[in-house]
């Protein structure tokens, strides 16, 4: 299979022996790109619950009341125990200090903030505006950040893998030319450590929605690929 050949002749390159590292032999040394694009297959996002009381006590309990509304409802929509996660809590007093020309007046707290945050991960996107929307009448008051992504990336990062190589061979190919020569032997392949994340996609495309949910669009991940590919110089081209 092409694709297989592909990965066993990188295999090989990257097992490159020690007298070759060694080797003072022109080379030419490239920098290969490849990206390809995956519509997503799921979303996750931050939902906080935020609440103000005269006392952290009464703050708490109103933030309590309001995430188990939350929580009941995001398993009534389907949302399993594994795909829910508490993403931060948090007590904060809320100082009020004194005003210009109040001397002597010591800062006073005046109440209590209690936020607590959900991390939900929804499977089906079908859903998302509709879970968006119940959140917000069940009184989520903060958040909202919206993450989509993809549960099995591999086959978009390894296309991307792919196009990344034969980019670098069509750019080291390129300099050869122009140099005079020929290409010769893959000598080393290296993919950088940072690359294959995801990154949005411009071309977005509008999910599929209950009536009166918050409208959302998925659009496409693209996923990115760099490789640095080592070749051998021939001087001469080939047949000369």
């Amino acid at each position: 299979m092409r694709f297989a050949a592909l990965i066993t002749a990188v295999m090989m390159a990257v097992a490159v022996p020690q007298a070759m590292a060694d080797d003072d032999r022109p080379r030419i040394e490239v920098t290969g790109q490849g990206e390809a694009s995956l519509a997503p297959d799921m979303a996750e996002l931050n939902l906080t619950v935020t609440r103000e009381a005269e006392t952290a006590r009464a703050a708490l309990d109103a933030s309590n009341a309001a995430m188990a509304e939350v929580l009941a409802a995001m398993r009534e929509e389907g949302i399993e125990e594994r795909d829910l996660q508490t993403s931060g809590f948090h007590i904060q007093p809320r100082i009020v200090y004194p005003e210009n020309g109040q001397r002597g007046e010591a800062p006073r707290i005046a109440g209590y903030t209690v936020s607590n945050s959900l991390a939900v991960r929804v499977r089906d996107l079908g859903k998302l505006g509709a879970i968006l929307d119940r959140s917000v009448t069940l009184g989520v008051n903060e958040g909202g950040g919206i993450v989509f992504s993809h549960s099995d990336p591999s086959q978009a990062i390894e296309e991307a893998r792919i196009k990344a190589v034969h980019d670098a061979t069509r750019r080291a190919q390129t300099l050869a030319e122009a140099a005079g020569g020929s290409l010769g032997e893959l000598v080393s392949l290296v993919e950088h450590a940072q690359n294959g994340a995801p990154r949005p996609f411009l071309r977005m495309e509008a999910a599929a929605r209950a009536p009166d949910a918050v409208p959302v669009a998925a659009g496409e991940n693209s996923y990115r690929v760099t490789v640095g590919a080592v070749f051998r110089f021939r001087k001469e081209r080939q047949g000369d």
